[in-house]
């Protein structure tokens, strides 16, 4: 696709791949990447909702994750039409599944099959950036709190947090396609359900937090991520690295809960602090119930593993240092528009 410039001389648009693009995090990175005038391919299942896809401004691609021949053809078919994306963002991805099986086979096992129909294909991007999460190392010290540095050893605690360590792996060991990872922390927002729910509990009067002892943790505003996605993916330093994502700040889930009551302008609130065992009752018991229903619980065993764990800081030095971020929303300012939006 092509658009004239004030010359009347054709510009070729930058092409992008946003892969799991009608999601939360995949709204936003299209909005970022139309901001900056790409031309935006949405990776979006036949079944998933477009509700919230400008669809008079992207064009939508059905990838066939689960046929690696008709994936390659389907890329194949892709290139001799439109040509290659100069980026590709793969994004899609599970966060809950009633079956632990499928982190496995959604986060890792469909990226490894993307990165070689996309060589195989002759479908080569300029980068690959993998959406991450810092649930690949797992829980940082608890005794020193020290944040969790990019070298750190990943030592992932739930099925989540391997399935993305092993996505990771796929994306370092491949050599034909320079790469970027991002592992974001508690990524909040408008549309975000996770911390939604916590913000309607506090809203209604209840705070309940897990484990005896407060949890360290920090966020990132979706505005911001999508930011460091594209800084990334542009930026030449961001080439064939990873960058651990937050605004650089950190609070307790009691600060967090205050915060949260402030701007909501809740007058009192009870705080329950429930110990882990309790914690993990309730998440075994509700995986139970999505196991008889076939849905997936908010709370359940995997879940646990990141909720009983007290330090969830990371360093965001290189972010800084090498691709010159800094966030435009502290977690005030994002919870103030999320609440804006949401409530």
């Amino acid at each position: 696709m092509a658009e004239k410039n004030k010359g009347g001389e054709e510009v070729l648009k930058v092409k992008v791949l946003i892969t799991g693009a009608s999601g939360f995090i995949g709204r936003f990175l299209t909005e970022a990447a139309l901001g900056r005038g790409y031309e935006v391919w949405a990776g979006v299942r036949a079944t998933s909702s477009r509700a919230h896809l400008p669809q008079d401004r992207v064009r939508c691609i059905d990838l066939k994750y689960g046929d690696p021949p008709a994936l390659t053809a389907q890329l194949a078919a892709h290139v001799r039409e439109h040509g290659a994306w100069q980026y590709v963002i793969h994004n899609a991805g599970v966060t809950g599944s009633v079956r632990r099986k499928n982190f496995a086979l959604v986060n890792a096992e469909y990226t490894r099959r993307l990165l070689e129909a996309l060589d195989g294909a002759g479908c080569r991007p300029q980068k690959f950036l993998l959406m991450s999460s810092l649930s690949s190392y797992g829980g940082g010290d608890e005794k020193t709190f020290r944040p969790i540095v990019r070298e750190d050893v990943r030592h992932p605690e739930t099925a989540y947090g391997e399935s993305k360590r092993l996505a990771e792996d796929y994306v370092e060991r491949q050599t034909a396609i320079p790469w970027v990872i991002l592992c974001p922390t508690g990524v909040y927002g408008p549309g975000e359900r996770d911390y939604r729910m916590e913000i309607q509990s506090i809203r209604s009067g209840f705070d309940f937090a897990a484990g005896r002892k407060p949890q360290h943790l920090s966020f990132i505003y979706v505005k911001d991520l999508a930011e460091v996605a594209f800084r990334a993916l542009e930026h030449p330093a961001g080439r064939n690295c990873r960058y651990l994502v937050s605004d650089g700040k950190s609070c307790t889930d009691t600060e967090f809960a205050r915060l949260v009551q402030a701007l909501t302008g809740r007058k009192h609130v009870l705080r329950l602090r429930l110990p882990l065992w309790a914690v993990y009752l309730c998440c075994l018991l509700s995986g139970g119930v999505g196991r008889l229903t076939g849905r997936a619980m908010t709370l359940n065993t995997d879940k646990y593993g990141i909720l009983k764990q007290r330090n969830w800081t990371c360093d965001t030095e290189p972010l800084h240092r090498e691709l010159g971020f800094s966030p435009a929303f502290d977690l005030r300012r994002g919870l103030e528009e999320t609440i804006r939006h949401e409530f």
